[in-house]
């Protein structure tokens, strides 16, 4: 095949709308059908975007035109839908996580790897500009030799404006499986793979109320811990600690900052693809007293080079690394090494002890300066 290459959805849900926009304005890649389970919902968004055709999971599974599957369900079937993609041919993109188990998602690896197949996960914002050129930074020395990473992500909850929130505080979820695929990922991707990890969990309730929607009132049980806090030993050395909340009144979301022998360097909320990129350098002299030591810290801007899109970059750097065939950066290996770190935490925070990882991956390479989103490269044959 020649031109751009063929996506099926299968999950139209609220998070399709932001996939369909920037896949439809990509030329690289071309949306030929959607699949749910509620049909209507598939034609409504596919009449919304103008694609050719909807049904269910099997038709998009049996189109002749679908090379590569969106696989936007809800996480308690990703493997076995990203499975199925495989089974019928087909290179498949998963939301986050890859899975919730490390058994079905490394045999998802494995019958990939043999049908020579590629297998994408979320989240793709790390692919963006703003992690990008934090990525680039750190590798260009601006914060010397990096040390430790403190990020944040804390809030009173999504009951607070989620008309339908239990799922997420039953087994699979949680802030640490919701939210954590986003730092965990930028993290992974700076510093490399981790060797171990600690934490500690715990509810701040045991029972939520849902507050927004036709169901404001109605109570719901909390399965998982809703706030994490997680430490991470990297294997070169590095470390992080990461605090994931749904209990927290101050809302602090997005803090990422990485600390190294010559500075500490911000970086953008890694749930977005672009952001303030600003280093503060060590002073070089004793302040006047302890009281100026802030004022006398300057912020320095780091410009932000990159075109900034959203959800969908992964797919289309998936598919230009099929056709190109090299490596694509979402890779499952990655989203494997992240749903074990986390799911590593989980246990960390049940047995009181540093939990040592099996998984592992390679040094993930930064995205190239002139990655255009919106040129047309796949011209020649379709690598399969």
């Amino acid at each position: 095949m020649s031109g751009p290459m063929g996506v099926g959805f299968i999950g139209v849900g609220m998070i399709s709308d932001t996939y369909l926009e920037n896949l439809s304005s990509f030329p690289d890649v071309r949306v030929v059908i959607l699949g749910d389970i509620d049909t209507d919902r598939a034609k409504a968004q596919a009449d919304k975007y103008g694609i050719p055709s909807h049904g269910t999971a099997d038709d998009v599974l049996a189109h002749p035109d679908v090379q590569i599957v969106v696989n936007l369900t809800v996480p308690a079937v990703h493997a076995e839908i990203s499975s199925r993609a495989i089974a019928a041919g087909k290179h498949v993109w998963t939301e986050k996580p890859i899975g919730l188990d490390r058994d079905s998602t490394s045999a998802l690896l494995r019958q990939a790897e043999q049908a020579g197949l590629r297998v994408g996960v979320a989240p793709d914002t790390v692919l963006g500009p703003g992690v990008q050129t934090a990525k680039r930074a750190i590798e260009d020395g601006v914060i010397g030799t990096p040390l430790f990473a403190s990020t944040s992500m804390q809030w009173q909850g999504p009951d607070l404006i989620h008309p339908n929130p239990a799922f997420l505080f039953a087994q699979g979820a949680g802030p640490l499986l919701d939210m954590g695929p986003y730092y965990f990922t930028a993290l992974v991707n700076i510093f490399g793979p981790v060797r171990a990890v600690a934490a500690l969990g715990l509810k701040g309730r045991e029972e939520r109320t849902v507050q927004a929607g036709p169901d404001a009132g109605a109570t719901f049980p909390v399965e998982v811990p809703s706030t994490m806090q997680v430490l991470t030993a990297f294997r070169a050395g590095q470390q992080a600690q990461s605090l994931l909340s749904f209990d927290s009144p101050l809302f602090r979301h997005g803090v990422v900052e990485i600390s190294g022998t010559d500075g500490t360097l911000v970086l953008p909320d890694p749930n977005t693809f672009g952001g303030r990129i600003a280093y503060v350098a060590p002073l070089d002299k004793a302040p006047e007293s302890l009281a100026d030591l802030t004022a006398e810290q300057q912020w320095i801007e780091i410009e932000q080079r990159g075109t900034v899109t959203g959800r969908g970059l992964g797919v289309l750097e998936m598919a230009r690394a099929i056709h190109e065939g090299r490596d694509h950066r979402a890779n499952g290996a990655v989203g494997h090494h992240v749903l074990d770190i986390m799911l590593a935490a989980e246990e960390s925070a049940l047995r009181g002890e540093f939990v040592t990882l099996d998984s592992t991956i390679e040094p993930v390479p930064a995205m190239p300066l002139d990655f255009d989103p919106f040129a047309r490269t796949l011209t020649g044959p379709t690598a399969t």
